[in-house]
């Protein structure tokens, strides 16, 4: 199936964006905090680094290769079909449950996990079917949602009355998780095919989201951190302003909806290179198949895990699959920032090995 060209730089941008911030915030803050204290921070400066060395190498693949399937492809021509493979299958098992994670939030703010999880992920693989263009412009509107939500709960954010604990033993483990945070770049590598000037495009639209979230997920940890101290850990973002809970709630829900949407991008398109090189059954090389089979794929895992189990998972894959992802740009002659993702993907999932 050809791919049209219709995304803009800032389509690209809200994609990752809308991947990002929806995990991240409402997703991965509390179980990191559990981990890591108030050294929290530290695991988010960790995680960060990481994930700007990624997104660099990512970037100078995507740009050299600017076609659907991401670190799959760019495994495949720099390493070996092996490594291809193995980065092709990490990003579907990792993405379909990531896909499940997030579904499972916006079921856990609206109050019934499962049911409104089931129900996410068949109205938006119905939106995906419509159209790419579609399904962008309404990642855009959801981000800027979310961003003025975010905004207001800072705004009215309540005083701790404890700190929390400094925690260093679980700094990797938090940093692990959080990594889930920041993976949402990935997707815009996927979309090589349907962006407009891709050697230009992606490594902007990758540079420009993740120094974005960074400081969106800063401000948010601090404000977090400040307003529950030591009750983080067993909280959600709507406990920050409790004056504010339901509009956060519904922020909550549309945050997870604009991950789940990205997501759905993502891995459905990685499929479809995969099954265009046969690695997957060959019906799946129609992109509206890989959509619906993932879509499937992840209903079955929201019926048999929860979110944080999920997240774990998701985060295990992702770091395997951008280890590869750094290796290969290694090969380009770019030294120095692959091998220290390199290094730090591996560390990370060792990390988070404990936890699963």
């Amino acid at each position: 199936m050809q791919l049209t060209r219709s995304l803009s730089l800032t389509d690209a941008v809200f994609v990752g964006l809308g991947s990002m911030i929806g995990a991240g915030v409402f997703a991965v803050f509390a179980p990191a905090a559990a981990a890591a204290g108030s050294a929290l921070l530290v695991s988010l400066v960790i995680a960060g680094v990481i994930a700007c060395c990624n997104a660099l190498s990512s970037a100078w693949l995507a740009a050299r290769y600017p076609q659907s399937g991401g670190t799959y492809v760019y495994g495949r021509e720099r390493l070996g079909r092996v490594w291809g493979d193995l980065a092709g299958w990490a990003f579907v098992l990792g993405k379909t449950a990531s896909c499940a994670a997030m579904a499972l939030t916006v079921g856990t703010y609206a109050g019934a996990p499962k049911p409104v999880a089931v129900a996410a992920i068949v109205a938006l693989t119905v939106l995906n079917l419509t159209g790419v263009q579609k399904s962008a412009l309404l990642t855009r509107v959801i981000v800027v949602v979310v961003l003025l939500v975010l905004a207001s709960t800072a705004v009215t954010a309540r005083d701790a009355v404890q700190p929390a604990e400094f925690l260093p033993t679980g700094i990797l483990p938090a940093a692990a998780l959080l990594f889930f945070a920041f993976a949402g770049y990935a997707r815009i590598a996927t979309l090589g095919e349907e962006v407009r000037e891709p050697a230009r495009t992606i490594p902007r639209a990758v540079v420009v989201a993740l120094a974005i979230t960074l400081v969106v997920y800063t401000v948010v940890a601090l404000v977090a951190l400040n307003a529950l101290g030591s009750d983080l850990a067993g909280s959600t973002l709507a406990d920050v302003s409790p004056s504010l809970a339901p509009v956060i709630r519904i922020g909550a829900c549309l945050a997870a909806l604009g991950s789940l949407l990205s997501l759905q991008l993502g891995v459905s398109r990685t499929a479809l290179a995969m099954a265009r090189d046969r690695r997957l059954p060959g019906f799946m090389a129609d992109l509206r198949a890989a959509e619906v089979v993932t879509a499937v794929a992840a209903i079955g895992l929201v019926l048999t895990v929860d979110v944080t189990r999920a997240i774990v998972f998701s985060s295990f894959c992702v770091l395997l699959y951008y280890a590869i992802a750094n290796a290969s740009a290694w090969t380009l002659g770019k030294r120095f920032v692959p091998a220290i993702g390199l290094a730090g993907c591996l560390t990370l999932a060792g990390a988070v090995l404990w936890q699963l």
